[in-house]
């Protein structure tokens, strides 16, 4: 997939006018929350190349993962005020400050891959004016596999997890936490390991991708299935370096863009069955939730997307509304 990614660059670069040369190269560094390995920083990577040998050397794109430039927290402040120029965060990641940027968490909603692509095009226009409003600019979004629990012990019901230090990484998992009377503790990805090892989290409801890349069968000891949703990390540039770039290069980079998405999601849906097997290997009990622990969770969703709808207003609304009529 990388090589066909790279050899439809070739393709891009060669159809395009450059409007500019490496006499004139800008660099833009490209902060990531993720380690290197994982399959969003490995897409970004490939993006990064791609306008680097798009734009034949006129725009290098560097990327720093692994939240080595700037936290995952801080990577949209980041490219809002122009310390970084493009910059990959997790969308839900921003629903403290609009509830909108949750519409890929809410519980039960979308709960495959064609039903997360369904709800990203019913969301796209409302999420690209949102950002747009924020001196920001959408470029492409890639989902996460979908999203289970991770345990030191055996789960069976909610009333199991009671006390149980529990890792959020947005206000959904925070609030998720909470319902089921879970102790919620905010600790970025690269950070996640660590947390485990020394019992500041013993728990997580995250995709099989972040407990495969960060080893978490060291500590934990179960992955239940529950599809619970499956979140998006986006990229973004800023709007006022987007401005200033030449068209030549904007179309360049909007090809990439695309690229980026379609090759991300087919790395997501692949990597899904592998880190599975991978955490299976690792010694982990993996498999799917059972009956009462389904249930308990399918009412907290309840609850939860009650909240989010209250709090999304008519935007959000329309976007289920309109997810809803492309089943």
């Amino acid at each position: 997939m990388r090589n066909a990614f790279l050899i439809t660059v070739s393709a891009i670069g060669a159809t395009i006018v450059l409007s500019s040369g490496p006499a004139n190269a800008e660099k833009w560094d490209m902060p990531m929350a993720y380690s290197a390995t994982n399959f969003h920083s490995a897409t970004g990577a490939a993006f990064a190349e791609c306008i680097t040998t798009g734009t034949g050397g006129a725009i290098e794109v560097v990327t720093h993962p692994s939240g080595s430039l700037f936290k995952g927290a801080d990577i949209k402040r980041a490219v809002q005020t122009g310390q970084a120029p493009i910059g990959e965060r997790l969308l839900s990641g921003h629903q403290n400050e609009n509830a909108l940027f949750g519409f890929d968490s809410v519980p039960f909603l979308a709960t495959s891959f064609d039903d997360a692509a369904k709800l990203w095009k019913a969301a796209k226009p409302t999420l690209t004016k949102v950002l747009d409003d924020q001196n920001l600019v959408l470029l492409y979004a890639v989902p996460w596999p979908p999203q289970g629990l991770y345990f030191k012990k055996e789960v069976n019901s909610v009333a199991d997890m009671k006390g149980i230090k529990f890792r959020s990484y947005n206000t959904a998992t925070a609030r998720l936490a909470e319902l089921a009377g879970m102790l919620p503790v905010t600790i970025e990805a690269a950070e996640i390991s660590q947390a485990f090892a020394t019992g500041v989290a013993e728990s997580m409801i995250s995709s099989g991708s972040t407990g495969y890349d960060r080893k978490v069968w060291e500590s934990l000891t179960h992955f239940y299935e529950v599809d619970a949703w499956l979140p998006r990390n986006y990229v973004m540039v800023n709007k006022d370096v987007w401005g200033a770039t030449s068209k030549a290069n904007q179309n360049v980079i909007r090809g990439c863009a695309e690229l980026a998405e379609y090759a991300g999601t087919w790395r997501a849906v692949e990597y899904t069955q592998f880190t599975l097997n991978g955490l299976k290997a690792g010694g982990m009990t993996v498999g799917p939730a059972g009956p009462e622990l389904v249930s308990d969770l399918k009412e907290i969703g309840e609850t939860m997307t009650s909240e989010w709808l209250q709090k999304s207003g008519a935007d959000g609304k329309a976007i289920v509304d309109a997810f809803k009529a492309m089943k």
